[in-house]
Parts: structure tokens; sequence; C-alpha cells
């Protein structure tokens, strides 16, 4: 131990025992990063697309298409959960509550680990979802630092991952996108009507990106396509060239992928797919 603090610790009348209690403590708790920074103002396409920059198709034995979803094979194309496959939604009990246990890991810092939690609270007034830390459920969400920020769509069975890299996703908009999918929801810009809505600029996107434009025979539950969703993209996601990847129809100039947080569409659906 550094003399200087030892002496200190000896004036203030604590033991080499104690000493070393504190230095361990210091030694496992993980540096917070600083999120109170002009990148919570980013949209959540940005945020993704830097944190995910350097992610393989393969991570951790996931594969992981469309840019943030894990899918249990290299052919998945269909939103699973509101395409009616049994098994896929969190269940509804007695009470009319739909509870999602989750498991936060040791890798975040407390600050981290409030920010996550806010964020899980944020859906609880508006919807009947309830994210609930896991004790002893089988199905549960476990929430760790990877090489990026993704998840499932829906509930998986056992233990899902979703990840949440330190350095890069612990945003309430992008932690809202991220269990929108573990809750069955995909990107609005894949969804089933979107060719009525934006037009893909293939010519503009990085190549090998495409696949993150694919569009996915979706149950749109009645609610309207929406820009302003969570859940859509920025109009130069994954561009090669600086160039829009996507144009709103009819009018080019409306803004997409925008959001800073959950509107009421998304949490319409939320109802919509789980409450109603």
């Amino acid at each position: 131990m550094h003399l200087t603090l030892a002496l200190i610790l000896l004036l203030l009348g604590i033991s080499p025992a104690q000493s070393h209690s504190i230095k361990t403590s210091l030694e496992e708790s993980p540096e917070e990063t600083d999120n109170n920074t002009e990148e919570e103002y980013l949209s959540v396409s940005d945020l993704i697309e830097r944190a995910n920059k350097n992610i393989e198709e393969s991570q951790d034995g996931l594969i992981i298409k469309f840019g943030d979803i894990v899918v249990e094979d290299g052919l998945q194309n269909a939103d699973k959960c509101t395409s009616g496959q049994p098994g896929c939604k969190w269940p509804r009990e007695k009470d009319k509550k739909v509870y999602v246990p989750y498991q936060i890991s040791n890798h975040y810092g407390p600050n981290e680990k409030r920010i996550i939690e806010d964020a899980l609270r944020s859906f609880e007034k508006p919807t009947c979802v309830r994210f609930i830390p896991r004790t002893q459920q089988k199905d549960y969400i476990q929430i760790e630092s990877r090489e990026g920020c993704y998840s499932s769509v829906g509930r998986s069975g056992g233990e899902q991952i979703l990840s949440l890299k330190r350095d890069g996703c612990i945003y309430k908009h992008v932690i809202q996108h991220e269990f929108l999918h573990a809750l069955g929801f995909h990107h609005e810009q894949c969804r089933s009507d979107r060719d009525k809505h934006i037009k893909i600029l293939y010519q503009n996107v990085l190549p090998g990106m495409e696949g993150n434009f694919k569009k996915v025979d979706t149950n749109n539950l009645g609610t309207a396509y929406d820009y302003g969703s969570v859940m859509h993209y920025e109009r130069d996601a994954f561009t090669k060239n600086g160039q829009p990847t996507m144009i709103p129809i009819p009018n080019p100039d409306v803004e997409i992928g925008l959001a800073t947080e959950m509107n009421a569409n998304d949490i319409l659906r939320v109802n919509k797919l789980y409450c109603n």
C-alpha cells in the first residue's frame, strides 16, 4: 500500500483489514462512463451504429441481423411476436400485468444501473408492462455490456442476452429501443408496409449493410407508420457517402428517426400487443 495513503488511513483510525476492504471495493467497482454528454441527444440509429461499428455478424455465439437484433438462425425474417408465433410474447398474469424479469450484470457502475432502471420504469405508467428484478424465473433478460447494443425480438426462452455496451449504449432512448425489441417489436423502417412511406436508396448503403433494410412480414397492429418512433432509424443510417439511405414518401423533407424517447405510437403498440 502507498505510504501516504497508509498514514492517512491510520490517522483516520482505519485498520489494515478495513483499508484492504476499501481498496478491494474500489477495484471491483467499474469506472463509470460519462453519459451526461451531447451524445444523449443523438438519434438511436447514430448511437447504435457507433456502438456496433466493429461488431461481427456472429457475436458471442449469437447471430446479429438488422443492425442490433439477435436471431436464432440466419434465415429469420419475420417479426415473430406481432406475426402471432406462440411463446414469443411475455405472459400476462391474472392481475393483467406483464412481468418481465431482468438481471443486470456487475459490468455496470451505480449511475449506469440507475439509467437502465429509470428507462425500464418509463414503461410502467403508460403500459401494463413491468420489468422486475429476477428471482428464480426461468425466462429472463440478462443485461450485459458486450460488444454493442442488441436484443432478441420477443421472449426467446431461458436466459436471453440484451447487450448495452457501457461505452455507447447507456442512454434512455437506446435502452427503450432495445427493450421494445425484447417485447417483440422490429424496426419501423422494416415494417411490411414501409414501401408506402419510405424509399430505400440502396446505392448509398454501405456494402454488406443492405440486410438492415430488409422488409419484414409484420402485423402492424392497426397503427400508422411513424417516422417519429423510437424504433425508426435516421435517414442516413448505414450510409457510405453521407447521402440519405431512406427518403420519406411523399414528402421527402419530413424528419425521420430523431426520437429521443418512446412516443405515443410506441406506447400504443405495447398496449395493443400486451395490455388491451
